[in-house]
């Protein structure tokens, strides 16, 4: 049984940052229930625990002691950045104190492949912080900043569920593959090809790579309108 302990950023009287008419807290409640119930529905012995399920206040002290009382095998952090309006893309967080050669830092490298593969926001890197939830959690753990809030691109993406689905399910990809997650039986019948990627080109720039077919379908959707040209092509 792999154990997630899953941890939406802030919550209740702490919003998190703000910007563009959003908060930090709701978006992290919405992508972490996302992976959840993705989680529950496709994969085998899998239990997941969350720091909170809806807009209630929880302090960093309270997730990481109920992680490790517990005994999850990972934490993962869901997190949106902000900054003056001008930063955007994605990065995300292991503990300061680990090595790149570390297991935390292995799973990290397969996470933020799979996530930035698919989440179509600019790759700000790999990086390292004295985070509590990284410092003080006794299993390998992950902090993911998922775009800035704060900046006009990034948001507008965030206002977009089909777009919020496709940052869960990057993150659902890269469990599955760090810790071989094993697909429920309907779930094989159904998905047997999903390991294939595809880009979709639109009018010659990349709009995204995807393995799950919705979400091709989805970004052909958004772009149909206005393109003159989409191509979906086999990685």
């Amino acid at each position: 049984m792999f154990k997630l302990y899953l941890d939406p950023g802030h919550g209740g009287s702490d919003t998190g940052a703000t910007g563009n008419g959003l908060q930090e807290k709701d978006l992290t409640l919405d992508i972490a229930l996302r992976i959840r119930d993705l989680l529950e529905r496709d994969f085998q012995d899998v239990d997941v625990r969350m720091s909170r399920t809806d807009d209630v206040d929880r302090s960093l002290s309270d997730r990481s002691s109920d992680a490790n009382n517990w005994g999850a095998d990972y934490f993962l952090s869901i997190h949106i950045n902000g900054f003056d309006g001008s930063a955007q893309g994605y990065e995300d967080y292991i503990y300061s104190g680990l090595s790149d050669s570390s297991q935390t830092a292995q799973y990290r490298d397969i996470m933020h492949e799979e996530i930035t593969s698919v989440n179509e926001l600019s790759n700000r890197g790999k990086q390292k912080a004295n985070f509590h939830v990284l410092r003080e959690t006794s299993m390998p753990a992950l902090l993911t900043e998922n775009g800035f809030i704060d900046n006009t691109n990034d948001a507008e993406k965030m206002q977009d569920s089909n777009w919020l689905q496709t940052v869960a399910e990057g993150h659902v990809n890269g469990l599955a593959r760090a810790f071989n997650l094993q697909r429920s039986e309907q779930d094989e019948d159904q998905d047997q090809d999903n390991d294939t990627v595809y880009r979709v080109i639109v009018d010659g720039t990349q709009e995204g790579a995807y393995r799950e077919h919705q979400n091709i379908l989805n970004a052909v959707s958004r772009n149909l309108g206005q393109a003159d040209s989409i191509v979906i092509e086999r990685v």
